[in-house]
């Protein structure tokens, strides 16, 4: 059985820096394109960040230059660097998995393996 669990939300103040991290079990994502999702309440769930099996990295505009996301191949880990956090950002976070090996996507449909979520909340 694959699990992905994320750790690291919580409550933050604006303007401050949360790091979540996903560390996947059941089997290993080396060749496959990982990444984080986000849900705020009454929106559709965007694609925030992801990385390729050759770390190629996809930003959502509303992150681009604030976030950072990274893997650790040997830990099966990704993590999501959150700096100077908005009130916006506030949403469940998902980290996610493709199946497929090799390339990004950014739909919902294209992930395959979803952790259960974390929540982050910015506080203005």
């Amino acid at each position: 059985q694959v699990n992905l669990v994320e750790s690291g939300g919580g409550l933050v103040q604006t303007g401050e820096s949360q790091r979540l991290s996903c560390v996947a079990s059941g089997r290993t994502f080396r060749d496959n394109a990982m990444g984080w999702f986000r849900q705020a309440p009454g929106k559709e769930r965007e694609l925030v960040a992801a990385i390729s099996s050759t770390q190629s990295t996809y930003y959502s505009d509303s992150v681009k230059g604030r976030f950072i996301i990274s893997r650790d191949f040997a830990e099966n880990a990704v993590y999501l660097q959150m700096n100077s956090l908005k009130p916006e950002d506030t949403a469940i976070y998902y980290c996610v998995a493709r199946r497929r090996w090799g390339t990004i996507a950014i739909i919902t449909s294209d992930y395959d393996y979803w952790g259960q979520g974390t929540q982050v909340t910015v506080s203005s």
